[in-house]
């Protein structure tokens, strides 16, 4: 079972797109043998679901939201992922204060899969333009899906 969490600031729109993303796309890929989450570098969202304009974009695009209530990384999670995969710098620095550090290298940021190292995904509580940063995630998730294949 190959274990990967997601991180952004609130997990209510990046973080929490990117499991929805994932999980999808495993089941129509039939992989069964990855565990998908998501959560927050803060505290600020803690409970709350997806954000409405991501989830309409969302399921504009074709995908099945579960019910999803935020919550906070700790830093036990450290040791209970194999990859944890941030959205950009500022959850990058957030995730080593968490987890005092990286000594494992499970860090990374979801458009290093695709290619593209450093590469952040917009945050669209800003940008407003959940489309396109729904896009940028699918071509991150398409990475993970891709370079966490057995076999």
């Amino acid at each position: 079972m190959v274990k990967i969490l997601f991180i952004c600031h609130g997990n209510i729109c990046r973080s929490a797109a990117a499991e929805v993303v994932l999980k999808q796309m495993a089941a129509e890929k039939g992989r069964r043998d990855l565990r998908i989450a998501s959560a927050a570098a803060t505290r600020e969202e803690i409970g709350n679901d997806i954000y409405p304009p991501m989830k309409k974009a969302l399921v504009n695009a074709g995908y099945t939201c579960a019910p999803h209530a935020a919550r906070q990384t700790v830093r036990a999670d450290y040791a209970q992922w194999d990859y944890i995969i941030g959205m950009d710098d500022e959850n990058m620095w957030d995730m080593k204060s968490i987890y005092g550090g990286d000594p494992e290298r499970k860090l990374s940021m979801l458009l290093d899969w695709a290619g593209q190292p450093g590469q952040e995904i917009d945050d669209p509580w800003y940008t407003r333009d959940f489309t396109g940063v729904l896009r940028q995630i699918e071509e991150g998730c398409r990475g993970v899906l891709e370079r966490t294949r057995h076999g």
